[in-house]
């Protein structure tokens, strides 16, 4: 949509004083309100994000309603406002975690009354908890005997380890502890979210000037840079891109890599139309949680895989 014109109003009789504002460059890319004069010396108000910033006009992306341009000499007052409350906020941890099973291109799932059983294949020569355990992220509805009954016999028949995946300190944990399920002791890990627009922007202006190689298909696509030092895979599922296996070979860590990656990822999810950027990292690895946090991920909330005893 071609952006809208607002031209300068010259002298009003509405007594209005126009440059009472804290805006400038700074502002581009956040979200803003801005009272402008239009053509006739009535104020009105812009709110979106300010997608643009020049030496007589800035641009307002505005929501649902495309861009608008306003003339500097325009502009009444101005401020950046907090970002609107974004829909990742009220997704539930299951809604969050059902996407995970777009990471293999087969797995079986099967429901059990409001927990869901799943079997995927090895990955890199092992089995994924993600992938090999029962979603259970609330009650089950049917009965916790019978629940428990049928994760035992679905998993003991593939020859697997009984395992359940639930949301750190939640009730499911406290009441699977009574019936025989115990921690791991290891793997805890933080589902973190991110607007997909929101951390590109961050990740473009910090990554560093390194090829990065695109290996794509339709619904996936594995970043490498600097030679396959570092690599990285995002995994379409709906508008929602999940990111995996960020790794950086030991030697070439502390350059910069991991940006480089995650924003080739991120750029190629937006380009399919992603929104939300998902992934895993366990709460014991504090630099990936710093890098994902830093580019505006942020913990929607904590898993914990529990072990049938």
């Amino acid at each position: 949509m071609p952006a809208a014109s607002e031209p300068h109003a010259g002298e009003t009789t509405t007594g209005v004083r126009t440059g009472m504002h804290s805006l400038g460059p700074h502002v581009v890319g956040r979200r803003v309100v801005v009272r402008h004069l239009l053509p006739d010396g009535r104020a009105t108000d812009v709110l979106g994000t300010c997608t643009a910033w020049g030496e007589a006009s800035l641009t307002v992306e505005r929501e649902g309603h495309g861009p608008v341009v306003i003339a500097l000499a325009d502009v009444v007052t101005g401020k950046p406002v907090p970002p609107r409350a974004s829909v990742r906020g009220r997704v539930s941890a299951r809604e969050c975690e059902e996407h995970v099973s777009a990471l293999w291109a087969s797995s079986t799932t099967e429901p059990l009354g409001a927990w869901l059983l799943r079997a995927a294949p090895p990955h890199r020569g092992r089995l994924r908890r993600r992938g090999n355990s029962a979603l259970a992220m609330e009650e089950p509805g049917i009965g916790w005997a019978d629940a428990v009954w049928r994760v035992r016999e679905f998993y003991t028949a593939l020859e697997q380890t009984p395992l359940v995946q639930v949301q750190l300190g939640s009730a499911v944990e406290a009441t699977l502890a009574g019936l025989g399920f115990t921690p791991m002791g290891d793997g805890d890990s933080h589902a973190q979210l991110a607007s997909v627009p929101r951390a590109l922007r961050s990740l473009r202006g910090a990554a560093p000037g390194v090829p990065v190689e695109l290996d794509e298909a339709a619904d996936r696509a594995t970043a490498a840079a600097a030679g396959g030092t570092a690599t990285g895979t995002g995994v379409l599922s709906g508008d929602w891109l999940l990111v995996e296996g960020l790794v950086v070979d030991p030697a070439h860590r502390r350059r910069g890599l991991a940006t480089a990656v995650l924003a080739e990822l991120l750029d190629w999810g937006a380009s399919r139309g992603a929104r939300t950027a998902m992934l895993h990292v366990e709460t014991a690895n504090d630099a990936a949680r710093a890098l994902y946090e830093r580019h505006g991920f942020v913990t929607h909330h904590t898993n914990r895989y529990l072990v049938a005893r």
